[in-house]
């Protein structure tokens, strides 16, 4: 269970906090996920001072900053989770000046760590579809098996986030077509492709479970009939990958790159992979590029290999 989110602060800051997490919620309309993230990161922050007030941080310099992000560094934590904890205090600096014309002029001058150019990481196409058949097998019963494919097979055959999978209800998936609108990133719908193989993966899974499910109940279920927690399927998958003798990086998210990364490399268009996947900008899609390269670098020295003997 999450550690309750606390703000050792001057009460009028926290009010203020407050009104920010409730921006967040009904303006911006982050997801849960990133607003208890926000949430989190700016305690870190509040909380490294002595009960701060609005007058402290509003004059605050750019020795304080590089203090507190020192002290964050020294933790080890990801550079990626870093990027993350200052770009969650700038935008709340950003907001209460504009709400409240408190401005900090030293917040401009924190920059972002240099982050390490990391590809995404995708399955080679036989050991995706070994993926999808060994996850059978590693559950107490039968049903949590086949949900479990279901799953997977959703996150690959239509590159959904493990979130987006996970938040389906019956009624999304009542008249199975080829197509299925998804939820995304705040909040924003778009439409991905739905195979004939995760129709009957869902189907399987469906006939096997041991509820009655109604349209409003979530479509992916734990063994007490709750919604199933990513958490679930990350191990699982710990399971699989290790029995395979995968690399850790072999995640959910992993099938997501896999999708994209495996339909550019069979000359799919970039912009079309870009929306199915539902980036906002084309770079970010394009990290696939150098993916599909390195891919089709091992086939061709595969193939080298096996004609050079």
């Amino acid at each position: 269970m999450k550690k309750e989110i606390v703000f050792n602060a001057d009460s009028k800051l926290v009010e203020m906090i407050h009104s920010w997490h409730n921006w967040l919620v009904n303006e911006k309309r982050y997801s849960l996920h990133t607003i208890d993230a926000y949430m989190r990161d700016l305690s870190f922050f509040i909380n490294f001072f002595e009960h701060p007030t609005p007058d402290f941080l509003h004059h605050m310099d750019i020795r304080d900053f590089r203090r507190y992000i020192s002290h964050r560094a020294s933790k080890e934590i990801e550079k990626s989770s870093l990027s993350r904890e200052i770009s969650a205090i700038k935008n709340f600096f950003n907001w209460i000046a504009k709400k409240y014309a408190l401005k900090n002029r030293d917040i401009t001058l924190l920059s972002m760590p240099k982050q390490n150019k990391n590809l995404p990481k995708a399955l080679e196409v036989d050991d995706t579809f070994e993926m999808l058949d060994q996850i059978l097998y590693f559950t107490k019963s039968d049903w949590q098996g086949l949900r479990d494919r279901a799953v997977l097979t959703l996150l690959y055959g239509s590159g959904l986030r493990i979130s987006e999978a996970l938040s389906l209800n019956v009624s999304d998936i009542k008249n199975l077509q080829n197509t299925l609108m998804i939820k995304g990133k705040g909040k924003k719908e778009r439409v991905v492709p739905l195979l004939p193989v995760s129709v009957n993966a869902i189907k399987q899974y469906l006939q096997a479970a041991p509820f009655s499910l109604s349209d409003t109940d979530p479509l992916f279920l734990g063994a007490r009939g709750d919604r199933l927690s990513p958490r679930i399927i990350q191990r699982q998958m710990q399971k699989v990958r290790t029995y395979m003798g995968l690399s850790d990086c072999v995640t959910p998210h992993a099938l997501r790159h896999s999708f994209a990364t495996h339909l550019l490399a069979q000359g799919c268009d970039l912009r079309a992979i870009q929306e199915l996947l539902g980036h906002e900008s084309l770079s970010t899609t394009e990290r696939y590029t150098n993916v599909s390269l390195e891919t089709l670098k091992k086939e061709y020295q595969k193939a080298y290999t096996q004609n050079d003997h």
